[in-house]
């Protein structure tokens, strides 16, 4: 890869904004920001207004595409109650890092009615629906390559593209013993069973926790998504694992969203996947608390 520098990558912004534009973007200002531990960020201010760009050469090639293919399809939902940031510029690694050029939001630490928003705002989400589960490419969950092929049986995408798919991966990487592999073999065959209950592919954030969400002025919005189409009791699921949304939250999605009433037999099977992610991603004792699940439902 050709050497680069943060001015290097700002350039190619401006660039770009003043191609969009049709005339030449000054720069004015630009502001590191937290990027997480994985990519660099930063405020970009210049003469067509702010942005927040994020970049980074270590990452899958089509990572930053991925990711604003699942914001525009969020802002497909046109929903009143939640903020998904506009997308301006979405760029691969080549021989310069691959960028994500998005609208700047403001955070705020508080907003009137930001529970409420949020809670009506990811039910809304969720009611954009389609046909299959699935999306229409591959994605990713953190740097965890997601197999969304689709297809119209939510019990057997959520048993082999989903748990079945890291167990193998997690087995490449960290050597399962023989027990644990039949514990997991023996919860996919199962999963059909488990998984019986009516349910319509919904448009979901994929990895949402409270790291994922902003408070703006405007309310609530969502970012770093992982979309694909499923059963929403996914999402609820991971809503649930690391905690983050307030009891107003949850009511307020039941008031807006009912769930049937046995939804949560469901929630730490559904856990398992972002469980078995960790595992895969940071190793420790995530593995112990994802066989715990996989045997609770044995």
């Amino acid at each position: 890869m050709t050497k680069y520098n943060e001015q290097d990558v700002i350039q190619l912004c401006l660039d770009k904004l003043s191609d969009i534009h049709g005339t030449p973007v000054r720069f004015i200002s630009s502001r590191l920001l937290g990027g997480g531990c994985i990519n660099h960020a930063l405020k970009l201010c210049c003469s067509v207004g702010d942005f927040f760009l994020k970049w980074n050469a270590k990452t899958p090639a089509d990572l930053f595409l991925k990711e604003a293919e699942g914001l525009n399809e969020m802002r497909l939902a046109e929903n009143p109650w939640l903020i998904i940031p506009k997308v301006i510029w979405a760029k691969e690694v080549n021989d310069l890092p691959g960028l994500l050029l998005m609208e700047y939001l403001q955070s705020s630490t508080t907003t009137l009615g930001f529970d409420e928003h949020l809670g009506m705002g990811i039910a809304q989400l969720h009611r954009k629906t389609a046909s299959v589960f699935g999306f229409y490419h591959p994605n990713y969950c953190g740097l965890t390559v997601q197999d969304n092929t689709c297809t119209d049986n939510w019990a057997e995408f959520f048993a082999e593209r989903r748990i079945w798919a890291l167990v193998q991966k997690i087995n490449s990487l960290r050597e399962m013993t023989v027990a644990e592999l039949k514990i997991y073999e023996r919860l996919v065959a199962k999963i059909p069973q488990l998984l019986s209950h009516q349910t319509i592919p919904s448009l979901i954030h994929g990895d949402l926790w409270s790291g994922n969400y902003m408070i703006t002025p405007n309310g609530p919005a969502l970012i770093d998504p992982a979309c694909y189409y499923a059963d929403r009791e996914m999402e609820l699921g991971m809503m649930h694992l690391f905690g983050g949304f307030s009891s107003t939250v949850w009511s307020t999605y039941r008031n807006e969203f009912p769930l049937p009433s046995d939804w949560e037999q469901r929630t730490h099977l559904y856990q398992l996947y972002h469980v078995l992610n960790h595992y895969l991603l940071f190793g420790g004792s995530y593995g112990r608390q994802a066989l715990g699940i996989a045997k609770e439902y044995l």
